[in-house]
């Protein structure tokens, strides 16, 4: 399957990088796509016409507000059209690719190591056909892919999408409470970046059981019970629901 990439900013960078394999990509500042393309070996077009004419799915990479101005210019050659565009449901897809066959992703970060979490909006139509399974088998390719109602995909956004800046903030906090404590920084980083990956997999390894991990690790009364005691008490859940919301917030 040929994927043409509109758009070559971070994200698509990330998707490319992943999917290591060359790729077709256009944006509006032609050395950022050169660069993505030489990076990929894939190639750099002109325009957004020319990617949807020549690529099977057209992988949108853009900015969310200029999702009409671009299908004016794909819509009429793209073959299927698979977005990762914030707050843009299927049915405006659908609406701005009429005809077309539409699928809505929303990617995290660590795709780019093909350790992402990405989430599918479940087609509501239901049979899924050759074509439904090859693009979700792609994507499937960067990490964990989850299905979810359309109308969670925002919610599941602000959860996995944002979250790779929260952790590499919580990662941050832990290395500079070291520092504080004479820890040097690049040990700090080591120590804590290594604790939070293998604790990832522990929790995989564990059916996502976070408070068995917890009980684990924490004895009454102990040291972790008293840093745990610490985070609740500085707010921590109500820090992360606080920042669910307000990535879910109407924008005026």
């Amino acid at each position: 399957m040929q994927v043409g990439l509109i758009g070559a900013g971070n994200m698509a960078r990330a998707l490319a990088r992943g999917w290591g394999r060359p790729l077709l990509c256009a944006d509006p500042l032609a050395e950022r796509a050169r660069a993505l393309a030489e990076e990929v070996g894939g190639e750099a077009l002109s325009d957004n016409a020319e990617v949807a004419r020549r690529a099977d799915l057209v992988v949108l990479c853009h900015k969310p507000a200029q999702l009409h101005d671009v299908a004016r210019e794909v819509a009429p050659h793209a073959k299927a059209v698979a977005s990762i565009l914030a707050a843009t449901p299927l049915q405006a897809l659908r609406d701005a690719y009429p005809g077309k066959p539409v699928y809505r992703f929303i990617p995290s970060l660590p795709v780019e190591v093909r350790q992402g979490a990405v989430v599918q909006a479940a087609d509501p139509a239901g049979a899924e056909d050759d074509l439904d399974a090859a693009v979700s088998a792609l994507f499937a390719e960067l990490g964990t892919l989850v299905q979810l109602d359309d109308a969670l995909v925002d919610v599941a956004m602000g959860l996995m999408s944002c979250a790779p800046a929260y952790v590499a903030l919580v990662a941050e906090a832990q290395i500079d409470a070291g520092v504080r404590r004479g820890i040097p920084a690049p040990q700090g980083a080591e120590l804590v970046v290594q604790t939070l990956s293998g604790t990832a997999e522990l929790l995989r390894r564990r059916n996502y059981d976070t408070v068995a991990v917890r009980r684990e690790v924490s004895s009454p009364g102990g040291l972790t019970a008293r840093g745990v005691d610490a985070l609740e008490r500085a707010g921590l859940r109500a820090a992360f629901s606080d920042a669910l919301d307000a990535v879910l917030e109407p924008r005026g």
